[in-house]
């Protein structure tokens, strides 16, 4: 009896020592570029900053309103940065350890849709940093009352900027997410092509709560955002006209 209980926890006790390898493996994975990073913390987060230095008046500057925020602040930065630079190699791991459990219809689609969240996630981060974070700061740096000066925290800027890139990498993320509901036949490309007037209007609605109150910020994240849906539709298509041409197959398991 005792004998067949082992046997019966053995996978289970397997499967916990390679989940706990593949956590350590992504541990490793952050904290070597965080090594990488830590020489140059000052300069990332000098270069982080430039959208809204590049926009201050000459005689303002940041400020660290905390003691020890021009130490941590910058070490945070990195900290966050090692995460994301990492994220291929954590995505690797995380794919490796739940791979072996998927059938190979899964596996066909798991992969190319997390390295496309993958890179649209960052695309969204490197669009907010080129091209939303400069008008941002441009109109807000102006619109500051007579006799109060524009000197931001430094800590402040780093969690604001981050809600942006986070916001934003999800918000490009819309092209995955139509692909996935026409997988798990959610809802069929047509039916997608139909709501498409919500979606525009849906998009500069977020467009709106993200950016500045005027007309070409909004348009600038509203239109990328209704481009990704519609690729993401054109994928759909695609995809339904690929199952449309295969030979039905057998589930899988039987």
């Amino acid at each position: 009896m005792s004998q067949q209980i082992h046997d019966s926890e053995q996978p289970i006790l397997t499967h916990l020592l390679e989940l706990r390898d593949r956590l350590l493996r992504m541990v490793a994975g952050v904290f070597a570029v965080l090594l990488c990073l830590l020489p140059f913390a000052n300069g990332v987060y000098s270069q982080f900053a430039q959208p809204l230095i590049a926009h201050m008046p000459a005689s303002s500057s940041m400020i660290a309103i905390d003691v020890i925020s021009p130490f941590l602040t910058p070490l945070k930065l990195c900290l966050v940065m090692a995460i994301f630079l990492a994220m291929p190699w954590i995505l690797y791991q995380v794919w490796a350890f739940v791979a072996p459990g998927l059938y190979p219809r899964e596996k066909q689609y798991a992969l190319p849709l997390v390295a496309a969240s993958t890179a649209l996630f960052y695309a969204g981060m490197a669009f907010a940093y080129w091209v939303i974070l400069p008008v941002f700061f441009a109109f807000l740096t102006t619109t500051a009352p007579q006799g109060v000066a524009v000197m931001t925290d430094i800590n402040h800027y780093l969690d604001f900027v981050l809600t942006i890139f986070f916001a934003f990498g999800v918000c490009f993320e819309v092209p995955v997410a139509t692909v996935v509901l026409v997988l798990f036949g959610v809802m069929t490309a047509d039916q997608l092509a139909a709501k498409r007037p919500y979606v525009v209007v849906g998009a500069f609605v977020v467009g709106a709560v993200l950016t500045p109150p005027d007309v070409i910020s909004q348009t600038l994240l509203a239109v990328p955002m209704w481009m990704l849906f519609e690729i993401g539709v054109y994928i759909a298509r695609l995809i339904e006209r690929r199952r449309a041409a295969t030979p039905a197959i057998a589930e899988e398991g039987d």
